[in-house]
């Protein structure tokens, strides 16, 4: 199954999916991680080498041996899913499911700690969907209570194909509760959502909201349903490159801001122009232009008339930072640098709220997106005033996004530290800054390697080559430009038959200066 590449240099914060979207994952990852901490902001949990008390090659280990019975796996083995049992409270049959949905799915290493956890999260909302509602007959009683032992036993294609037939008897009996028919069709979103198929819950959650009468009665009820037929939406739009998935996201929003106005319940309507924001966002990015870039900031800007300091000051430096992650990028296409200050201000003023010892996650996030916002206005400026300041911010980062507890997170920090510093030994007479660079980024290529995370790996071997070779053409040394060469050249065939065309172009610029440096000093 197809994935879409997890590329974020921004962190996004919405109240559901991940923070980064994540809310509900990260909250019930804190609580069976085996070193709790703050929620994250684009991963805690999604990074770590060490899943709930399990290193991350034996779950990885074990959603290979997926498909073998219990008696035929090792001792080991069946410690470590007996962990996972006690961790993740689900049975044994409801771990294995979750472990083969991962397996089904073509989840990526660093990607299997949040989505077990997201597994997990659905087989609890699943434990009481089976339930008997007031005027079932006695087929549709005994279907579903066959459904909930399917649920418990973690076979969720037959719990899915009994709760088809429900539907069907639902069908047949004229005189059956539309709330009953749109229960069950939210109980096979569930179930979809727990196999990972966000297409498949959108369309049954839109069915449950579209059979619901039209009355007061059933009216939040039928928002419920709505609002999670666009999350699943967004997660089939993030996760899966659906660019359409995400047009409907923001139709979807639109129309629960009506549904959900600012006069009557003002801070939900600013969380739904929240979520809002985030989705504009996510199709900006993969669309020309910044018409949507600039309507996901006039959103945040409307979000926050409601969701201000006083009144959630941690959720509004949520929107804080979503706002300066839009102006970051709205200014990295247009000349000036009004958008990039702009930007600053706003993640100033999420790290108000958002300081290092109350979230210290969050605010290492904040510090990486301010860190980097100030080194592209320090590339557009004479001086070295800003990329010092990126320098030092992205220091302080790595305080809290530290190896043990988040390696990738780490490596995307020290990654970010040695670009803030490339650019700044561009600026300098010596050599001590590109040094240091080189020396960041093999630091970071602990971490970010070939086999775990491809792309990431190419953009910090790559970016380490461009310093390389400014190193080389400073000292004279063609062995070193030699060497800066080849990872150029090799990040660039990385980035472009990986579909990531920023980086792409930001190599093939590279590769004629390095060879003509590369001649340079031959020639001496």
């Amino acid at each position: 199954m197809r994935r879409a590449p997890t590329t974020r240099h921004l962190c996004f914060v919405a109240a559901f999916g991940m923070y980064c979207l994540a809310s509900n994952t990260t909250a019930y990852a804190q609580q069976v991680r085996a070193d709790p901490n703050s929620v994250a902001i684009g991963g805690n949990v999604t990074s770590s080498t060490v899943i709930i008390g399990i290193p991350q090659e034996k779950v990885d280990e074990l959603v290979r041996e997926a498909k073998r019975s219990l008696e035929e796996l090792t001792a080991q083995q069946r410690e470590n899913i007996a962990l996972l049992k006690e961790k993740l409270d689900l049975n044994v049959g409801q771990v294995r499911a979750a472990l083969a949905i991962l397996g089904e799915n073509n989840i990526p290493p660093e990607r299997l700690a949040p989505k077990l956890v997201e597994i997990a999260e659905s087989f609890q909302a699943l434990r009481a969907t089976a339930s008997a509602q007031p005027g079932d007959s006695r087929q549709i009683i005994a279907l579903n209570a066959d459904a909930q032992r399917a649920l418990n036993a973690g076979e969720l294609a037959k719990a899915d194909a009994l709760l088809a037939d429900v539907e069907a008897e639902q069908r047949r009996s004229p005189d059956q509760l539309s709330v009953n028919a749109a229960d069950t069709f939210g109980k096979r979103g569930d179930i979809a959502l727990t196999r990972l198929r966000y297409a498949e819950a959108a369309k049954h959650f839109a069915n449950a909201a579209a059979v619901l009468p039209p009355s007061n009665a059933y009216e939040d009820q039928r928002i419920r349903y709505l609002e999670k037929e666009a999350r699943a939406l967004y997660q089939q739009g993030d996760e899966f490159g659906d660019n359409e998935a995400l047009r409907l996201v923001i139709e979807r929003y639109k129309r629960l801001t009506e549904l959900k106005p600012r006069e009557r319940v003002p801070l939900q309507w600013a969380a739904t122009q929240n979520h809002l924001g985030v989705a504009l966002y996510r199709l900006a990015a993969r669309e020309r232009g910044t018409a949507k870039l600039e309507e996901a900031i006039a959103v945040f800007r409307d979000a926050l008339k409601e969701r201000t300091r006083e009144r959630l000051p941690l959720e509004w430096a949520s929107v804080q930072n979503n706002l300066g992650n839009a102006l970051a990028r709205l200014g990295a296409h247009e000349r000036g640098t009004a958008k990039l200050e702009e930007a600053v201000a706003a993640y100033r003023e999420a790290l108000k709220e958002w300081t290092r010892e109350r979230v210290p996650l969050q605010w290492a996030w904040a510090q990486n997106n301010l860190s980097n916002v100030l080194q592209t206005l320090g590339r557009r400026e004479s001086g070295t005033t800003r990329l010092e300041e990126a320098v030092a911010i992205s220091r302080d980062a790595l305080k809290e996004r530290n190896r043990e507890r988040l390696p990738l997170d780490w490596a995307g920090a020290q990654h970010n530290l040695g670009t803030a510093l490339w650019h700044l030994g561009e600026r300098e007479s010596g050599t001590a800054s590109l040094e240091e660079a080189v020396a960041v980024y093999s630091e970071a290529l602990k971490e970010r390697t070939r086999e775990r995370v491809p792309l990431y790996w190419a953009r910090s071997l790559g970016n380490q080559g461009i310093v390389l070779m400014l190193l080389a053409e400073r000292r004279g040394d063609t062995a070193m430009a030699e060497t800066a060469l080849s990872q150029i050249n090799t990040a660039f065939e990385m980035m472009r038959d990986g579909g990531d065309a920023p980086y792409a172009a930001r190599y093939e610029w590279w590769l004629p200066r390095a060879r003509a440096i590369v001649a340079q000093l031959h020639e001496r």
